[in-house]
């Protein structure tokens, strides 16, 4: 029987494929603390490049002003488009690491690329260390501003800490989880795939009040991150036992029976898990750098406060940091069930 559930293991995915994941992760980790976001943006370096080039393109062609219907198609070319482009990115990156394998490493740089978590956790800490020292200017949040796309300018502390900790969510679920289980499924292709429909649904799905530009690509990232969505929000919640203050049963209890959930576009599972485990109030209405109304709802327990301050952010920027050594655990584990440990 043990045989039979390994062979179902092996056939989910490549567990030779896990060791270069975990240190793709310890790379984009790194790299990211040393280095902090590249162009204030603390997304995965593909989102970096896909918004220099098709975020660019996009930003002329989706004209608020047209009808929905132009603007589905005109999304919906584009993000095809970047999907072809994405495909053929991790085809070539695939076809470099058979030619170029320079003993593993090739992979592992190619895939830290569709990660983040050292960047994310660079820009959290240089805010909470700025409201620490109620020194919160604009150089403190413009990293979250552009990472998460909010127009903070006129936003309070309150507000800007709700965002950092949404990012620090999301981050977990779209920089790591996602990419890294596409990638153990379809290799590099898979990972690219991904991170080019990811980008695509950040950049222009305004967390699901775009006009019809974005809906395509909302469509296609939900479909295959719904699954990854999942495993973040229980992993979020198993993190919240390690946290202090944290609460595991109330933010799984919250995940599958609390009445103020994050829908999946706006964080899904894992800001679900972050706000019913540190008992606060996320989410809220702002406006993105477009100037485009997000009118967010709230998530979190019933009566739980919404005014955080930088002790909220250190907790989320712990349980955060928590997740990814559960995930990285449960890559461990999943290596020692395929029998690839020893």
């Amino acid at each position: 029987m043990q045989d039979f559930f390994q062979d179902i293991h092996s056939q989910l995915f490549d567990p030779e494929r896990i060791p270069v994941a975990m240190a793709a992760w310890l790379l984009a980790g790194i790299i990211g603390m040393i280095t902090g976001p590249m162009h204030g943006n603390a997304n995965p370096f593909v989102w970096v490049v896909y918004d220099k080039t098709f975020g660019k393109i996009g930003g002329r062609l989706d004209n608020k002003d047209r009808q929905m219907s132009d603007l589905f198609f005109r999304g919906f070319i584009l993000t095809m488009m970047g999907a072809v482009v994405a495909y053929g990115i991790g085809v070539f990156a695939q076809n470099l690491v058979l030619e170029k394998p320079f003993h593993g490493a090739t992979e592992i740089v190619l895939l830290a690329m569709t990660l983040t978590g050292g960047t994310v956790w660079f820009a959290l800490l240089k805010l909470y260390f700025a409201m620490k020292e109620k020194k919160v200017g604009k150089g403190a949040y413009y990293a979250l501003a552009h990472s998460m796309r909010t127009d903070l300018s006129g936003s309070d502390d309150f507000g800007i800490t709700r965002a950092g900790m949404s990012l620090a969510a999301r981050s977990f679920d779209k920089g790591l989880v996602a990419p890294v289980l596409w990638y153990l499924l379809a290799g590099l292709p898979g990972a690219f795939i991904y991170a080019g429909l990811a980008v695509f649904a950040w950049r222009f799905g305004k967390d699901g009040f775009t006009k019809g530009f974005g809906k395509t690509a909302l469509a296609l990232e939900k479909l295959m991150g719904y699954v990854p969505n999942l495993v973040s929000g229980m992993i979020m919640a198993l993190a919240g036992l390690f946290t202090p203050t944290g609460g595991m049963t109330r933010a799984l209890i919250g995940q599958m029976f609390g009445r103020d959930k994050a829908k999946y576009e706006e964080g899904g599972l894992p800001v679900t898990a972050m706000a019913y485990s540190l008992n606060v109030s996320l989410g809220g209405a702002s406006t993105d750098l477009d100037g485009s109304a997000i009118k967010r709802e709230w998530t979190g327990p019933k009566n739980a406060t919404a005014q955080l301050s930088e002790g909220h952010l250190r907790r989320a920027i712990y349980i955060s940091l928590m997740a990814h050594l559960l995930f990285m655990v449960s890559l461990v584990g999943s290596l020692l069930w395929a029998g690839k440990l020893f």
